[in-house]
């Protein structure tokens, strides 16, 4: 007989420990794979953002980030935006009530300025970030929303460069079949400005509308230039703004900016 065999007794008191065990809801196997909890998911803003952030990146452009409360110098006039400039009307700014002279930013275009001030030509940058806006709140306006500032600087930048850039940019993040378009308009801070509109088959049809516009863009004004010191001679540019809530509510078919900061987990759980 083997030593090590129970005895009919021991047998039957081992499987009935076993079989106890089995039934009992409280034992738990610690040899078992555990269960995993449920993951989130990436807000929309931040994927667009990331795949911005990529495609730039891919193009030599450098990331660059700036602060959310800025002065009231960067904010207007090192762009070309005086006191007293109409186009100070352009913009519903949040100014601090105890700090005299400091908003929130309502664009990420200060940090053109700041950034030419310490740094030499030729560049190329993009400046993604949150800015704020004093306006009435409706399903395509809030009074926070995203940005991502484009600046290249060379001695023979043209709007052929700024042309193909986006135009690379838009394909990549919206499909090879979007359409572009340049229609002429007004900013401060570039000459010639423009705003560019995007059709194709893979941006969602939104209110019948075959063009839809996405960003401003131009030539920096030669005004900022020669605030940052570059002689405008020398060195010319383009530079943009991009709204990544609209190109989000673009590529998603989403059709109220304020889903975005909702805090629905429905809306949120798609992606």
């Amino acid at each position: 007989r083997n030593k090590f065999q129970f005895s009919s007794g021991q047998n039957n008191l081992a499987a009935g420990q076993v079989n106890s065990k089995f039934q009992n809801k409280d034992w738990i196997d610690v040899t078992a794979p555990g269960h995993l909890p449920p993951s989130g998911h990436i807000h929309p803003i931040s994927l667009i953002q990331r795949q911005t952030e990529e495609i730039f990146q891919s193009m030599g452009f450098s990331i660059i980030n700036g602060p959310e409360l800025e002065t009231e110098y960067y904010n207007f006039d090192a762009l070309n935006i005086p006191q007293n400039h109409p186009a100070r009307d352009l913009w519903d700014t949040f100014w601090l009530k105890d700090l005299p002279n400091l908003v929130l930013r309502t664009h990420t275009s200060p940090m053109q300025a700041r950034y030419m001030e310490k740094n030499s030509p030729p560049l190329r940058i993009i400046v993604p970030g949150r800015c704020f806006r004093h306006e009435a709140t409706d399903a395509s306006h809030d009074v926070q929303f995203y940005q991502v500032e484009g600046l290249m600087v060379g001695p023979d930048v043209s709007v052929a460069d700024f042309k193909g850039v986006i135009k690379e940019f838009l394909k990549e993040l919206l499909g090879p079949s979007v359409k572009m378009r340049l229609r002429p308009s007004y900013f401060p801070f570039t000459e010639p400005s423009f705003e560019i509109d995007v059709a194709g088959s893979e941006i969602s049809r939104r209110k019948g509308e075959k063009w839809m516009e996405i960003m401003g863009a131009g030539m920096v004004h030669p005004n900022v230039f020669k605030a940052v010191g570059y002689l405008p001679d020398k060195w010319q540019g383009f530079a943009f703004g991009l709204g990544l809530e609209r190109v989000a509510m673009i590529k998603y078919n989403i059709d109220d900016i304020r889903l975005f900061y909702s805090g629905d987990l429905k809306f949120l759980n798609q992606f």
